[in-house]
């Protein structure tokens, strides 16, 4: 049947099935090297952030789907957001976030996460209200970012209470150990490996981290304030390395920084307990504005038919 087809009528169909064929292809090896978990290869960019990258591409699946898109975005925040990105940085820092993220990057994260359900959010907005519901799918669609944005910043809240919960124990046991004998960083890694699933652990093993490869005392403290940038947090490790600065002894230090906190916790308890008056009164008003009307409805409503029926 082929040897009976003019041979001008068989050269567009296989140009078209070649041209197919080769789009398919393509589209199937750029998907395979999108998803591949493979070292990129050392050029001439700076090695540490090519290292970066490959540890993103591993512990991200999104990172490594879309990080075209999010590098993109992440060029866009650089000069949209510039004022915001140092917070968001420590945010991701104090919320326990891996650090190969940089600010822009994660705010790009968030951005795709986004663009990904708009077309989900605009078919919902738009079956409900036909075509209006196009404008109140981007609306929810912002919303939907700033709400992930909130949420990085609650983490860091949260992980900060947690810190500042254990941090007096932690400081006790060092000041214990160093009390019995102990130097410093054998104290110290004592105490790391005591609270090494709790969040205080994790950064004290940072500091411990950093000290062992060759770091000042001070300075790894100092990378521990600057990471979490909590006010308490601040002034425990300041009272901490200005000890450390006029020979006063450690121990006696973390003593008295466990007792400050444990201080400075119960009054923020007491602010706490303090507040909730206040902060009950609107639902004590509705709940007793509504225990009324349960009670004195029957009545109104009987009161009003029989006088409508005279």
């Amino acid at each position: 049947m082929l040897a009976q087809i003019p041979p001008n009528e068989l050269l567009l169909p296989l140009i078209g099935s070649g041209l197919i064929g080769v789009s398919i292809y393509l589209l199937l090896r750029t998907i395979s090297n999108t998803l591949a978990t493979d070292d990129l290869e050392q050029g001439d960019q700076w090695r540490f952030d090519i290292n970066r990258i490959n540890e993103l591409r591993r512990i991200s699946f999104l990172y490594r789907t879309f990080q075209p898109v999010i590098l993109a975005f992440a060029k866009f925040n650089r000069v949209a957001f510039k004022s915001s990105l140092p917070e968001i940085g420590r945010e991701i820092q104090a919320a326990g976030l891996p650090r190969f993220w940089t600010p822009e990057e994660y705010l790009g994260r968030i951005e795709v996460i986004a663009l990904l359900l708009l077309p989900a959010i605009v078919y919902g907005c738009v079956q409900m209200m036909g075509p209006a519901g196009i404008v109140l799918a981007i609306v929810l669609d912002m919303l939907l970012g700033y709400l992930l944005r909130r949420r990085l910043r609650n983490q860091a809240l949260y992980r900060l209470v947690l810190i500042k919960r254990r941090l007096p124990f932690l400081l006790d046991l060092v000041t214990l150990l160093m009390e019995a004998g102990a130097t410093f960083i054998a104290a110290l890694e004592d105490a790391v490996e005591e609270y090494r699933e709790h969040p205080v652990g994790v950064e004290f093993g940072r500091v411990l981290g950093e000290m062992n490869m060759g770091k000042g005392r001070i300075g790894a403290l100092e990378a521990l304030k600057d990471r979490l940038h909590d006010d308490e947090i601040t002034s425990i490790v300041g009272s901490i390395i200005q000890g450390e600065t006029l020979g006063t002894p450690l121990a006696k230090i973390f003593r008295t920084q466990a007792d400050v906190l444990r201080l400075k916790r119960s009054q923020r308890a007491e602010r706490i307990a303090g507040e909730s008056a206040v902060q009950m009164l609107l639902p004590g008003v509705l709940v007793m504005a509504s225990t009324v009307i349960i009670i004195l409805g029957p009545f109104l409503i009987n009161f009003i038919y029989s006088d409508w029926m005279m």
